[in-house]
């Protein structure tokens, strides 16, 4: 068995960790039969006295939201490599789970992410882009976890109530709605659903959830509760044995890699349900490399789930390339394979979800962990990884100090794993390494051809929506910020204005994070200065409607409310307005105009230097409004409330 092990572990699977984080990929360390250095520690492996919890897997989180946003547009074959990187068994991540925003409409950090009911009467299991990374990744690895939790909610389930909990059983349906949706029109089978993410759990919502699963055949759905902190949720199962029963799995977000006493009596399974969150550089790869281990020695958690999948959405955005690789230029094709892939590498490809942990896991005498997991066939994974606190801060929460050094471990297999008298092995070990050692032979470190170069979004960009049939609801590149912008065949108008990008929410989602009281959709380079933007505008609603274009977009995100640029604004009431923030306090200029409802206007809108201008149907309207900040940003569209308007004919040029 040692021996085998020793085979498994020539090839040292941290190769991923760069420089910086430690050398992880130095030579082999040779087998020493029966024999312990005097320096050093010996630690057992051992199953005589039974296994441990049983292993749940390793995933990341698509969503929470829109962090997957860009990689839909993505040119082939790019965008099939990098869901290769992920979901590929014995290739990049091999992530064993997958765990999707159920869109609500409302911003969940780095955007919005669409519902399947808009409205009441309203179903649509074909909008946004979870549908489609959940059958990609299915592709690939048939028996990967899916999970669904909701950020947000469609306004109309709080009945003006910012609270998704005023009809328990229309919330439920809504939920339930959201996995029947899956298995009908794209063959998914939902194997975990949340209640709302990190925000109040309700008693009798859950219940009523899992009352109407059971109604709707789901029994094998099984509910997570409560993906916020270990309390009060525990104690709340402790104290009522209905609930105790309806939930199978207790989820807490950042743990630090603990669990709480109540939370360990339920003897439930506990899962690190969003993990991670931190910059996917070298320090980043030790915090995940970390945690992988430690979430188990120090608190029997048996799945951890990074947030998140992939940075697919602008770098300037809040936690820019937060996830475990990047792919933010569908433009040019490149994308970047970062040190977390090969991190997640040293666990998924080389254990199962039905493994168990051994009892005998623990921390080094110098710092570090290891851990053990089989499948109860002979097969033995070993995983062991000494970060140093240095290397290894996680974004949240505060890392207590302590200390790595170098060392010599002996590891002596005991039980069931033991064949021979020459059931041990010794390796040393420096600061930030990662250790897998396995009897398996399956693994591998994929590869393919380099990327194209990296390139800034295009400076003249040009989109007239006029797509029939669109693969996705949204259009490419435009990363809604509040509100929900959708590709609509306009039957009123069989001409130049047939297809539109549409604004299709007209009353504010349960909010999640910090909606703005305007919509907005982004798109380009942040690092945009000068810029003439030119859109054709059709407000839908008459007298209190408005719509805008605008450059220079300095925020976005759960930040988007402050947002500062250069708005230009005109209304249904017939008035237009310049201001210098998404929220209309900054106003620059205002005026009266000949505009209505349902009819369509050109805007262009110019910022060349510390001065703009702006045009209605090619007239100028207003000119020389000073613009000393921002210096640069994004352009955008939107709308003043939330009401249905429509853009076509959306043309840029930030050249400088």
């Amino acid at each position: 068995m040692a021996e085998r092990l020793l085979q498994a572990s020539r090839q040292r699977r941290a190769k991923g960790m760069t420089a910086a984080a430690g050398s992880a990929s130095r030579a082999a360390l040779p087998l020493l039969l029966g024999a312990l250095l005097a320096f050093g520690r010996a630690y057992v492996l051992d199953d005589s006295d039974g296994l441990g919890r049983e292993f749940d897997g390793i995933g990341a989180i698509s969503g929470g939201g829109a962090t997957s946003r860009l990689l839909i547009n993505y040119p082939e074959p790019y965008r099939s490599q990098i869901l290769d990187f992920l979901f590929k068994p014995n290739f990049g991540a091999s992530l064993h789970i997958l765990k999707v925003e159920i869109g609500g409409d409302g911003q969940t950090t780095d955007g919005t992410e669409p519902s399947h009911m808009h409205y009441a009467l309203d179903e649509n299991y074909f909008r946004g882009y979870e549908w489609w990374l959940m059958k990609e990744a299915k592709k690939r690895n048939s028996n990967i976890t899916l999970m669904g939790l909701p950020w947000s909610f469609p306004g109309w389930l709080g009945k003006r109530f910012d609270w998704p909990y005023v009809n328990r059983h229309l919330t439920a349906y809504y939920i339930v709605s959201w996995i029947m949706g899956a298995k009908r029109y794209h063959d998914l089978d939902i194997d975990y659903i949340g209640i709302w993410n990190e925000r109040s759990y309700d008693i009798n919502y859950i219940k009523v959830l899992r009352k109407m699963l059971n109604y709707q055949g789901l029994e094998r759905v099984k509910i997570i509760a409560s993906d916020n902190l270990w309390e009060p949720i525990s104690a709340s199962m402790l104290h009522d044995q209905e609930l105790m029963e309806v939930i199978d799995v207790i989820g807490a977000h950042y743990p630090g890699t603990y669990t709480a006493k109540d939370a360990r009596l339920t003897k439930k399974k506990l899962w690190s349900s969003e993990d991670f969150s931190t910059s996917n550089n070298a320090m980043g790869a030790g915090c995940w490399g970390r945690i992988l281990n430690q979430n188990y020695v120090n608190g029997y958690m048996t799945s951890t789930i990074a947030w998140n999948v992939v940075s697919s959405y602008y770098e300037q955005l809040p936690y820019g390339r937060s996830g475990l690789m990047t792919a933010q230029e569908p433009w040019s094709g490149h994308y970047m394979v970062e040190a977390p892939i090969w991190i997640s590498a040293h666990t998924t490809q080389f254990t199962r979800p039905g493994w168990y942990y051994l009892k005998t896991v623990g921390h080094l005498e110098k710092g570090g962990s290891y851990v053990a997991l089989t499948d109860g066939l002979g097969n033995l994974t070993i995983i062991i990884e000494t970060m140093s606190h240095k290397h290894s801060k996680c974004i949240r929460p505060l890392l207590p100090y302590f200390n790595v050094s170098h060392q010599v471990a002996t590891f002596f297999l005991q039980g069931s794993f033991l064949l021979d008298s020459s059931s041990s092995f010794t390796v040393e070990l420096q600061e930030d390494e990662l250790f897998t050692l396995t009897t398996l032979t399956t693994g591998s470190k994929g590869s393919y051809p380099p990327p194209p170069k990296s390139q800034p979004f295009p400076p003249i960009y040009k989109d007239d929506f006029n797509v029939e049939y669109p693969f996705f609801s949204e259009a490419p590149n435009f990363a809604d910020q509040t509100g929900v912008f959708e590709y609509f065949m306009n039957m009123e108008d069989p001409g130049e204005h047939r297809f539109t990008l549409r604004q299709v929410l007209n009353q504010r989602p349960i909010t999640w994070a910090a909606d703005a009281a305007s919509t907005i959709s982004i798109i380009g380079d942040y690092k945009w200065s000068n810029m003439t933007i030119t859109c054709d505008v059709y407000i839908e609603t008459p007298r209190k409607g408005g719509v805008f274009i605008a450059g220079r977009v300095n925020k976005g995100g759960i930040l988007i409310r402050s947002a500062r640029g250069i708005f230009f604004w005109i209304f249904a009431n017939g008035t237009y307005r310049v201001t210098g923030d998404l929220a209309g306090w900054l106003i620059y200029a205002v005026g009266q105009v000949e505009v209505t409802a349902q009819e369509w206007y050109t805007l262009t809108l110019t910022i060349k230097g510390h001065v703009s201008s702006g045009t209605l149907n090619g007239k100028l309207l207003w000119s020389e409004v000073p613009v000393n900040f921002p210096k640069n940003g994004w352009a955008a569209i939107g709308t003043h409330s939330f009401d249905f308007a429509q853009f076509d004919n959306f043309h840029v040029d930030a050249t400088p």
